[in-house]
C-alpha cells in the first residue's frame, strides 16, 4: 500500500480509466484554490486520483519534501492500479482548436489499454515525470500542467536568471520565518491575493517551505520522448498576472513548458490558456483538452 492519502473522485462504478493527479506546493490534491477541484466533471467518465504528497494535505507528514520520494509514491500507486480497458467516447466539443490534432495518428500498437493517465501540475509535474520516466509502462498518457522542470530548460535567459536568484538566497527559509508569513510574503509580496491561512494550509506552506529544491532535480528526458503514449504540456499566457509575479515565475515557467515540448519531439504538444493557473482559472479549456488526449 502507497504511505500517501488519495482522494478517488469516481462516477463510473469503478469501470473508467484512471487518471491521477499530483499537486503543485501550497496545496493538496482537491483543493479548490491551487489543487483540482475543478476537474471533478471528469469523473463521469474516469477514476480520478488525487493524490496528497507526504506532508501536504491528509497524508503523513515528512521531515522533508523530495521529488524523488514522490516519484517513488507515484509508481507504487499506479502499480497497484487494476488494468482497465478505455471505454470513454471521444468528446464532443465545438471548439477543436482547443486542442491541436497530433500530427500523425497513433499506430495501432500505441493503442493502451493498462495504466492510468498521469497528471501533474508544478513540483508535482516534475514528480510526475520523475515517474513517467522510470516506469512508462504504467502510464496511458501524460499532462504536464507548467511543470517547475528548470533543469531543462536551464539555458533560458528567464529560468538562468531565477536559478542565479535563488542560488544567491542560500541557505533558503529562515528558520524564524512562521509558514503564515511566507504564505504572505510569497502571495500579497507579489501582487496576489493571501487565501485564507487555514491549518490545513499552513502545514501546506510548511511542508512547502522545507522542499528539496526542485532545481536539483534531473529528469531523464530519453524514456519520455520514446514512450508510447502522448504528452501535453499546458501553459498559462500569464498576460493579466501581477508583474512581479509574471517577471520572477511566469517567464521562468513558460520557459520550462516550451522548452520540456520540444525536448520530447513529436509525440509532446504545447497548450496555452489565458491566465497564469490553468487548470484552476480555465477549468472548462483545460477539462476540455484532457477529455481530447484521453480519449
Amino acid at each position: 500500500m502507497t504511505p500517501i492519502h488519495v482522494m478517488t473522485w469516481d462516477e463510473t462504478g469503478g469501470q473508467g480509466p484512471p487518471a491521477v493527479f499530483v499537486h503543485n506546493i501550497f496545496t493538496w490534491g482537491c483543493d479548490e484554490t491551487y489543487g483540482f477541484a475543478a476537474q471533478r466533471p471528469l469523473a463521469d467518465r474516469y477514476r480520478l486520483l488525487l493524490v496528497d504528497r507526504r506532508g501536504y494535505g491528509h497524508s503523513p507528514d515528512t521531515a522533508r519534501s523530495d521529488f524523488e520520494a514522490d516519484a517513488d509514491d507515484l509508481i507504487a500507486l499506479l502499480a497497484e492500479l487494476p488494468n482497465l480497458p478505455d471505454l470513454s467516447d471521444p468528446p464532443k466539443t465545438s471548439d477543436p482548436s482547443v486542442l491541436p490534432e497530433p500530427s500523425a495518428p497513433p499506430e495501432p500498437s500505441d493503442v493502451r489499454n493498462g495504466g492510468a493517465h498521469l497528471v501533474g501540475h508544478g513540483n508535482g509535474g516534475v514528480a510526475a515525470m520523475l515517474a513517467a520516466a522510470r516506469r512508462p509502462d504504467l502510464v496511458r498518457s501524460l499532462t504536464l500542467i507548467q511543470p517547475s522542470a528548470f533543469t531543462v530548460a536551464a539555458r533560458h535567459p528567464a529560468v538562468a536568471a531565477l536559478l542565479e536568484r535563488v542560488g544567491e538566497a542560500a541557505p533558503g527559509v529562515p528558520d524564524s520565518m512562521t509558514a503564515q508569513e511566507f504564505l504572505r510574503a510569497s502571495t500579497e509580496g507579489i501582487g496576489l491575493p493571501m487565501p485564507q491561512p487555514t491549518a490545513q494550509r499552513l502545514r501546506a506552506v510548511a511542508t512547502s517551505m522545507h522542499e528539496r529544491p526542485i532545481w536539483e532535480a534531473q529528469v531523464p528526458l530519453e524514456p519520455l520522448r520514446t514512450a508510447p503514449w502522448p504528452t501535453l504540456v499546458i501553459c498559462g499566457t500569464w498576460q493579466d498576472a501581477p508583474e512581479p509575479y509574471r517577471t520572477y515565475v511566469g517567464e521562468p515557467l513558460m520557459a520550462c513548458a516550451e522548452a520540456v515540448t520540444e525536448a520530447l519531439g513529436v509525440r509532446a504538444r504545447l497548450l496555452r490558456v489565458p491566465g497564469f493557473y490553468p487548470h484552476t482559472q480555465q477549468p472548462a479549456a483545460v477539462n476540455t483538452a484532457l477529455r481530447q488526449l484521453w480519449a
